[in-house]
C-alpha cells in the first residue's frame, strides 16, 4: 500500500506513520529524516540540505526529488510504503505520480492529519530538534500553509485526499486512519 501522510508540523505524521507502517509491513519514508541523515553523515546533498533546514524553509525540489528516487528505488519500497512529510509541494506532487505511473502503480490513500495552529507550536516547542525553535516553528508553518496546503486540492480532485483530526489522542487518531485506509 502506498500512502502520504500531510499535515503541518507537529501534526503527528512521524508518530502515526510510523505505527501505520508496522500494522502494514512496509517501509517508513520521510523526506525530513532523509535529510537529516544526510546533514549527520555529511554528505554532500546534507550540507545543500542544511542551510534550507535551519532558516525554516523548503529544501528545493531538485534535492528533494533525488533523494526520494533513490529511496523509492531500494527493494524493501517495493511493494509499498507510508510518506511522511512527501510531497510538500503540487510540482513534487506531480513528480510523485509520474514515477509511479512509469512503474504502472499509483497511491492509494493521502491522508491530511488535520490540527489547530495553537497546538502545533505548543507540540513543536516541546520538543528538542533544532529546527523547532520558536521563529524556525512560525516560518514552517508559513511555509506550509503557502506551498504544501494547496496539494489538499490537488489531492482532494483525485479523490483520494481523506482527513483525519489529529488534536485527538494518538490511539485515537490511529483508529481513525486504519478505518479511512481500510474502507
Amino acid at each position: 500500500m502506498k500512502i502520504v501522510l500531510i499535515g503541518p508540523p507537529g501534526a503527528g505524521k512521524g508518530t502515526q506513520a510510523k505505527r501505520l507502517c508496522k500494522e502494514l509491513g512496509v517501509p517508513h519514508l520521510s523526506t525530513g529524516e532523509m535529510l537529516r541523515q544526510a546533514r549527520q553523515q555529511g554528505t554532500e546533498i546534507g550540507e545543500k540540505a542544511n542551510e534550507y533546514i535551519m532558516s525554516g524553509k523548503l529544501a528545493p525540489d531538485p534535492l528533494i526529488l533525488k533523494i526520494v528516487d533513490d529511496r523509492l528505488a531500494e527493494p524493501d519500497c517495493q511493494h509499498g510504503w507510508i510518506f511522511d512529510g512527501f510531497p510538500r509541494t503540487v510540482p513534487q506532487a506531480e513528480a510523485l505520480d509520474q514515477t509511479l505511473e512509469a512503474q504502472g502503480d499509483s497511491l492509494q490513500a493521502v491522508l491530511e492529519l488535520l490540527l489547530d495552529e495553537e497546538v502545533i507550536v505548543e507540540r513543536l516547542a516541546s520538543r528538542s530538534r533544532g529546527d523547532d525553535l520558536p521563529g524556525i516553528i512560525h516560518r514552517r508553518l508559513e511555509v506550509y500553509w503557502n506551498e504544501t496546503a494547496p496539494l489538499l486540492d490537488y489531492y482532494r480532485a483525485q479523490g483520494i485526499l481523506k482527513t483525519v483530526e489529529a488534536d485527538a489522542p494518538a490511539d485515537e487518531v490511529y483508529d481513525q486512519i486504519l478505518s479511512l485506509i481500510h474502507s
